[in-house]
């Protein structure tokens, strides 16, 4: 398999990214009871059991990285370090050859071949051959990893606005299998003006894809633009997510974001399951 190594362009901060916030360690993943202040909760809490070393979740370290197919990979790379501030911890490129197809993309190929069509037909790259290339760029923020991906044309460049593959179309949230991103506003952070700056630093270069939902009705994108800057958050009052503060909003490759906040009671149970998942880890 052929690679071209990238050396890392931005040196880490190691008092940033030293940091694991508590509660950010757990709140990427929570936040499908949060949607409305009028969502159906359960009272009754899950059991803390007992971790077992042996078990597959008793061999895990946590998450290490969330991956985002993109289109234009350097637009992408500005937004997640110039925009939000990411750095950059390496690059790598140009994969291909057999083993890094296989790896891939070996189910694609099998169900290529029970439907009796061209794999290219259905968005699946020729890595083996070389016809097209993988390149990826990580990015750390402080209690995560991102990782970009561009499938290209071998005769693109590395960073291009081409990717091999057109985007997906419908980019609802409601289809199974659609991922979002997660990102964690500090608490004393006025999140309706966060809001703002950023659909404005989005918009000043040039991506006029990123852009927040707000929590008024509107029919129209000017009704959105118009809609008064108190209407950007989501205010969750109802247990057990009470405290919880979000919006959603489209990245510039338009991929689903979430920008939140953790505060007063849901912040205490973040940090109380935390506490409780790391105890049990000390304990194997």
């Amino acid at each position: 398999m052929s690679r071209e190594q990238r050396p890392d362009t931005q040196p880490d901060d190691p008092k940033r990214r030293a940091i694991l916030r508590a509660a950010g360690g757990v709140a990427i993943g929570g936040i499908t009871g949060a949607l409305s202040v009028n969502a159906t909760v359960s009272a009754q809490e899950t059991p803390v059991a007992t971790r077992d070393s042996n078990s597959l979740g008793g061999r895990l370290q946590g998450v290490q990285h969330f991956g985002l197919t993109v289109q234009d990979m350097e637009r992408a790379f500005e937004f997640y370090t110039a925009v939000l501030g990411g750095t950059e911890v390496f690059r790598h490129g140009d994969f291909q050859g057999d083993a890094v197809q296989n790896t891939l993309l070996a189910d694609q190929e099998i169900l290529a071949n029970q439907l009796g069509v061209n794999p290219r037909t259905i968005g699946v790259p020729d890595l083996r051959d070389g016809a097209q290339r993988l390149d990826v760029r990580f990015i750390q923020f402080d209690n995560v990893v991102i990782e970009l991906l561009q499938y290209r044309d071998a005769d693109q460049p590395m960073g291009g606005p081409k990717a091999f593959a057109e985007p997906v179309e419908h980019m609802s949230p409601a289809f199974p299998r659609m991922m979002h991103i997660c990102f964690y506003v500090r608490d004393e952070v006025d999140f309706n003006q966060f809001i703002a700056d950023l659909e404005a630093e989005s918009a000043r270069r040039g991506m006029t894809q990123v852009r927040a939902n707000r929590i008024i009705r509107v029919s129209t994108e000017d009704e959105r633009k118009a809609a008064p800057q108190s209407a950007n958050t989501n205010k969750v009052t109802v247990a057990p997510s009470d405290g919880w503060e979000l919006i959603y909003c489209k990245g510039p490759e338009g991929e689903q974001l979430e920008f939140v906040k953790a505060l007063g009671p849901v912040k205490k149970r973040f940090a109380d399951a935390l506490a409780a998942h790391l105890q049990l880890a000390s304990a194997k």
